[in-house]
Order: structure tokens, then sequence, then C-alpha cells
């Protein structure tokens, strides 16, 4: 019987920390807070909804919502969620059905990650 090795796929997230505190600057804490945690749930709605048109094959769809995770994402320092998004949208504009796969993926476990680093720094300690 053949060995079997268990690769972890484990991606690095990168968060401008200046980003957020000039949120918080801009809007105090309380309100930075309120907003970062209706834009922490549209990331996690829009990474619902690429992996929905992923699914249903739309490739105009699935770029579209790219893109918008892209820009939000960058609003919020979100730099490596942003970047991959980016790629997410151009392999579904070239109709890249393999490059797709392989962002889409990517996109997934830095979303992930992003989305729980950045909601543990709002949440902050106490």
């Amino acid at each position: 019987m053949a060995e079997l090795t268990v690769l972890t796929m484990t991606e690095k997230v990168r968060i401008d920390s200046r980003r957020l505190a000039e949120i918080v600057d801009e809007l105090g804490e309380t309100a930075a807070h309120d907003v970062l945690t209706l834009a922490l749930e549209q990331l996690a709605r829009g990474l619902q909804d690429l992996r929905a048109a992923a699914a249903q094959g739309d490739a105009a769809a699935l770029a579209m919502r790219a893109e918008m995770l892209a820009r939000l994402a960058w609003q919020l320092g979100m730099t490596s969620l942003a970047g991959v998004a980016v790629d997410v949208a151009v392999c579904a504009e070239r109709r890249d059905d393999i490059g797709l796969a392989a962002t889409l993926g990517r996109l997934m476990r830095i979303g992930n990650r992003s989305l729980t680093e950045i909601w543990d720094e709002d949440q902050g300690p106490g």
C-alpha cells in the first residue's frame, strides 16, 4: 500500500494595520467597530456569492463579484485578499478554468484567514 502525505495549504495574509488605524482615527472607535463589523459581513457574503457564481459557471458574475470584493478589501487594508480577488476576476474574464480553480481556492483560504485576523484585531483584548 502506498504511503500518503497530506499537504496543508497555509496562506500568509497581509493586512495594512495603518489603514485600520486610519479608519479608527476618522470614525472613532465605536463607529469604526460598527463599520468594520458590517464590512466583514459584506466580505463573508461576497465570498459566498463568489463560490455560488463559480458553482453555476457564471464567469461574468464571478468577475464582477471578485472585483467588488477586491475594492472592499482594499478599502479595509486587506491587501492579500484584494490582490487575489483581482487575480480571480482576471481568470474569470479570460475563461481560464484551471487558473480560476486555483485562484478561487486561494481566495477562499486567504479570505477566511483575513476575516478571522481582522475580526480578532477589531475585537481586541477585553
